[in-house]
């Protein structure tokens, strides 16, 4: 079509032209005046004829483009039968329009889809532009927040002031978690930022989710695991010096009263005093039990200075350097940018490092080819990291959710409670701390720094 609508305004030009030169030549030529009059007459024929046909294939494409404008897509296009060219376009023109209807159905569609997506989702969906106007707010946001309408920001400060300012100041791709108080009782909220573009204007998408139920459950659970530990160490600790204690009562005491001092004799007194120490070892190492729950229990607010993070890896590596030499434990140190400073309590941090140096050590003992790598860095978040890796025989995978919990330990002389203070520091520094482990290749332990 494209080639023979050329073709037909190149004829037409061609023609122009020629009976423009052919009038310019009687003109000059002093022909006659009617012959002069009809040339020109022919090409103003010519000249009104282009203008006519162009004017038919505008005003279908201003027709075509007017209706699509006005998301009119029931027209209809006239077809010429003397014309081929324009009832091809016109029919190609019809292609388009049912074209650009189908795909605004199939939009129509697919915003329907994820709107009632969106509305289905337990999770609060929330967009507003730089103005804090909101664009959309899904109904499990407004029943999260007990809101019937939602259109600005402001309307949070009614519910609470630090989730407002929370939400009107939280960064792209940037996750807290708020607790504020409603009528039914304390809402812990875990927000998630995210943001997109939308017909040019920037908007930012944030998503909230009660977590209370999930923090209940993780706290019951933890409660669980500790009380379970707790009973199993008492026991533990109780059990031989109940036995051992109606032993030596069996010693003075025949049934039911007390022996004459007469038939008190060296070997009783002697068992009894073998006795006695046995149960006030129990007492004493009982004793230290309840002293490292209470160590775990009342560890205190760290008090934060700026340190160098290379010092901080070099003094910790210091104090554990002879000791894995003797051990013929390798040691190395990797600090990618050794100026960096960390806002921390510098011993409360050494002595994390310090409980996964002796964990690692431990794990490598006798072990050929021992070695063990820390690393200091950034990650492409901007955090901080401080890794810890040794090659030894790593953690079974049924046991490695269980490393944190407080007195747990796969070590005769182990006290269970290196890793649990460890990640209780952590916390406190507004970290992290995790662990990986491939049996038999390597283990890893991140402290995390936000």
């Amino acid at each position: 079509m494209i080639g023979a609508f050329k073709m037909n305004i190149v004829a037409r030009i061609v023609l122009l032209v020629i009976a423009g030169v052919v009038t310019g030549w009687s003109l000059a030529a002093g022909a006659e005046l009617h012959n002069t009059i009809i040339l020109a007459a022919i090409v103003a024929a010519v000249a009104i004829n282009l203008i006519w046909y162009m004017s038919r294939v505008n005003k279908k494409l201003a027709y075509f483009i007017e209706a699509v404008r006005n998301d009119d897509h029931g027209l209809v296009f006239p077809h010429h039968r003397g014309d081929r060219i324009l009832s091809s376009l016109a029919g190609n023109l019809e292609k388009i329009n049912e074209h650009i209807r189908q795909v605004k159905i199939e939009n129509i569609r697919q915003e329907q889809y994820f709107g009632a997506l969106i509305e289905h989702v337990n999770t609060g969906i929330l967009s507003f532009d730089n103005r804090g106007f909101v664009v959309h707010a899904n109904s499990s946001l407004k029943k999260l927040l007990g809101m019937s309408t939602f259109t600005h920001l402001r309307q949070l400060e009614k519910i609470d002031a630090k989730l407002a300012s929370e939400v009107m100041n939280i960064r792209q791709n940037d996750e807290k978690l708020i607790t504020f108080h409603r009528i039914e009782g304390p809402v812990n909220l875990l927000i998630k930022s995210g943001g997109f573009i939308s017909d040019e204007k920037p908007l930012r998408l944030i998503s909230m989710q009660d977590i209370r139920k999930e923090l209940d459950e993780k706290e019951l659970e933890s409660w669980l695991k500790l009380i379970r530990v707790l009973t199993h160490e008492i026991m533990n600790s109780i059990a031989p010096v109940t036995s051992l204690s109606e032993n030596l009562c069996s010693y003075f005491v025949k049934d039911g009263e007390a022996i004459p001092v007469e038939e008190v004799n060296e070997r009783i007194v002697l068992n009894t005093i073998k006795g006695l120490k046995v149960i006030n070892e129990q007492g004493r190492s009982l004793i230290s039990f309840v002293e490292s729950y209470r160590k775990l229990t009342r560890l205190p607010d760290p008090v934060k200075a700026k340190v160098r993070i290379r010092e901080l890896a070099e003094n910790t590596m210091m104090l554990y350097q002879q000791e894995l030499k003797e051990k013929k434990i390798k040691m190395s140190l990797t600090v990618e940018n050794g100026e960096m400073e960390l806002n921390i309590d510098e011993k409360q941090i050494m002595q994390v490092l310090i409980n996964l140096l002796k964990n690692a050590a431990e794990a490598l003992s006798g072990r050929p080819g021992a070695e063990i790598a820390i690393w200091c860095g950034i990650t492409k978040e901007g955090q901080a990291e401080i890794m810890v890796a040794d090659n030894g025989p790593g953690i079974p995978r049924e046991l490695i959710d269980e490393i944190f919990i407080p007195f747990f330990t796969t070590r005769e002389s182990g006290s269970g409670i290196g890793l649990s203070l460890s990640r209780q520091i952590m916390r406190l520094h507004n970290g992290s701390l995790k662990v990986r482990s491939i049996p038999e290749r390597e283990t890893v332990f991140t402290m995390t720094f936000n």
